[in-house]
């Protein structure tokens, strides 16, 4: 069985059956693949992305139990909050449960734009605390100071002096009760992984260790010290090492405390920003991170009690944002291929002459006599004869049905000599081959839609077929999305994605492959590229009997939605549309209806391609 490393990324939330089917791991185990078949029912075509509360609720558990039982072990005096990040997905097929979900543990929201606190504030459980970072003018000053008056727990966190001057002339003119202020600190320590650079002394944002005495002083000038409750530092997206946060928590718990010494007597809570690390590797040997919540949690509270105790304050109330940690497992892309490339390759297209090249007739000996014993030998030879014949064929030596011959031939023999030898069990070089000979699989998706990431960083990101885990796959696969981009490919790559799946008749039959832990940051970043769309969306929530509800499906925008969103004319483009077919040369009025009812079908529908399966 082959589990494609969900061993490894997996975090328990998936599992294969025993025919060899993609099931999520819970009493009952549903398989995924009936979930895309019952949605598929009702004319759906193209990506499906599935959304699953039941992991945004597991990850939520995981990070409020891991620190209270650090709290209760080291015998804490601070409590716990956290905040999700709006910023990592804003799509209210998840923030919606989220927040639901959310209610029993008061988890607030995190907002970095006025779009984003507007949200907050009508989405919030109210006793769930709302932090504001980023850069802020005075409207959206304001939108904070409305917050605190509709009773929302709220801190604005400064990022400048400037927004901390704001703050003051605001709170002058509104009403009571005012927001908290946070301060965001700059810290010396280094982050780790993409994003280090989100701390170090030459990060985008905080307050050097000058700057923090001149805000001290503004605020007692300002009689709005009391309002002062938290300092925030962050350090990366993807904190991949436990060692930097160690260093920065050191270095934020002392600043913590002399700020305490230094009259902010309501300083009691230190955010740590996010940063806990997702393992998207697919291959133990590249895992992405070195540390457990477990190890992060006990980390966390220990240094802060430690460090509180040797300058004797209080023990600082810790907050955490951590949005990758709670939205990407609960998200799944499901897509399907359209075509295996190499399938031209087929032995009826082989059309041999009276007389060939000689290395036509070697090819095809190879590939009549190719057995385990030699498939490795033949393999190469095959390679070495393709090659030859193609330098004969620009040489003017070999015609256009040698050069065709030749190419079906190598790769029937690569296709055989793979099946043979396996994925790399028993031939180190044989690795190396596959990345010569590797499928191209072409995927109904657009890869910068819905796997930014990917295209930008080159974040991996798991893949694998959603059944058929049974079966031994033989092809190294190449991924190719349907846009027009040679950017949209995911590699096989030798070193870091050996992505091996199933040679299979895509004419008869349906071939899945889920790209999963996309549920934080690639749907909000996901581009409009050949202007395809938000894949259709569905939610799958666990029924006690074991079956599942699918509900809120929400189908991918159509072709005029699109254009509409890109400030086209809408009306205009149909208009037009109306008139040159009026002005063909098409003389029969029947069929000018049929066109032109045949182009608002296709403008009502969404761009991607359709299968019949």
């Amino acid at each position: 069985m082959n589990d494609y490393g969900l061993s490894i990324w997996g975090n328990s939330n998936f599992t294969i059956d025993g025919g060899g089917r993609v099931c999520l791991n819970t009493d009952f185990k549903p398989a995924l693949i009936d979930m895309i078949n019952d949605i598929r029912q009702d004319g759906i075509r193209g990506p499906i992305l599935l959304r699953f509360p039941h992991l945004i609720k597991k990850q939520i558990v995981e990070i409020y139990s891991n620190f209270q039982r650090a709290i209760k072990e080291f015998d804490y005096n601070g409590n716990f909050s956290a905040v999700y990040p709006l910023k990592v997905n804003q799509y209210p097929g998840f923030v919606k449960n989220l927040v639901k979900i959310g209610n029993p543990y008061k988890y607030g929201l995190e907002a970095g734009s006025k779009a984003e606190l507007l949200l907050a504030m009508a989405y919030n459980n109210f006793e769930a605390p709302i932090t504001v970072n980023g850069f802020k003018d005075k409207e959206l000053i304001n939108i904070g100071f409305i917050a605190a008056e509709m009773g929302h727990n709220i801190t604005l966190t400064i990022e400048g002096l400037s927004e901390l001057k704001g703050i003051i002339e605001t709170a002058k003119e509104r009403f009571k009760p005012k927001p908290n202020i946070g301060l965001r600190i700059r810290l010396h320590s280094s982050g780790s992984g993409a994003w280090a650079k989100s701390a170090g002394i030459n990060s985008k944002f905080g307050l050097t260790s000058t700057e923090l005495i001149e805000a001290m002083n503004l605020l007692k000038e300002a009689n709005l010290l009391d309002k002062f409750t938290m300092i925030h530092f962050h350090i990366g997206s993807q904190i991949n090492e436990i060692h930097p946060l160690k260093k920065a928590l050191t270095e934020a718990g002392n600043i913590y405390a002399e700020l305490r010494k230094m009259g902010a007597k309501n300083l009691k809570a230190i955010n740590l920003g996010g940063g806990l690390a997702v393992e998207y590797s697919q291959m133990k040997e590249n895992s992405l991170r070195n540390y457990t919540l477990r190890e992060y949690a006990n980390d966390v509270v220990f240094l802060l009690k430690t460090i509180s105790n040797q300058k004797k304050v209080e023990e600082p109330n810790i907050f955490i944002e951590s949005g990758r940690y709670v939205s990407a497992n609960h998200a799944v892309l499901v897509a399907p291929v359209l075509e295996l490339f190499s399938q031209e390759y087929s032995e009826d297209k082989i059309c041999l002459k009276k007389t060939n090249p000689p290395l036509i007739t070697e090819l095809y000996d190879l590939y009549q006599n190719i057995k385990p014993t030699n498939a490795l030998e033949y393999l190469h030879d095959s390679i070495a004869h393709m090659e030859s014949v193609l330098t004969l064929f620009d040489l003017g030596y070999a015609d256009l049905q040698d050069r065709s011959n030749a190419e079906i031939l190598a790769n029937l023999i690569m296709k055989k000599a793979v099946a043979m030898l396996g994925n790399k069990q028993n031939f180190s070089d044989l690795s190396k081959i596959q990345n010569e000979v590797q499928e191209r699989y072409l995927v109904n998706f657009s890869l910068f839609q819905s796997l930014p990431d990917f295209w930008g960083l080159k974040q991996h990101f798991p893949i694998m077929p959603l059944e058929k885990l049974d079966e031994r796959p033989t092809r190294s696969a190449s991924i190719w999305d349907i846009t027009c981009d040679s950017d949209g490919e995911i590699p096989f790559d030798i070193d870091k994605n050996q992505l091996f799946l199933h040679d299979i008749d895509i004419q008869n039959e349906n071939y899945y492959l889920g790209f999963f832990l996309v549920g934080a940051y690639q749907e909000v970043l996901g581009m409009s590229h050949n202007l395809f769309t938000h894949p259709t969306e569905a939610t799958i929530t666990l029924k006690e009997n074991g079956g599942y509800e699918i509900s809120d499906v929400l189908e991918s925008q159509s072709v005029l939605d699109i254009l509409e969103d890109m400030d086209y004319d809408v009306y205009e483009i149909r208009d037009t549309l109306n008139e040159r077919i009026e002005k063909s040369e098409l003389v029969d009025e029947k069929q000018k209806k049929h066109i032109l009812g045949e182009l608002y079908l296709f403008l009502n529908d969404n761009g991607y391609l359709k299968t019949i399966g």
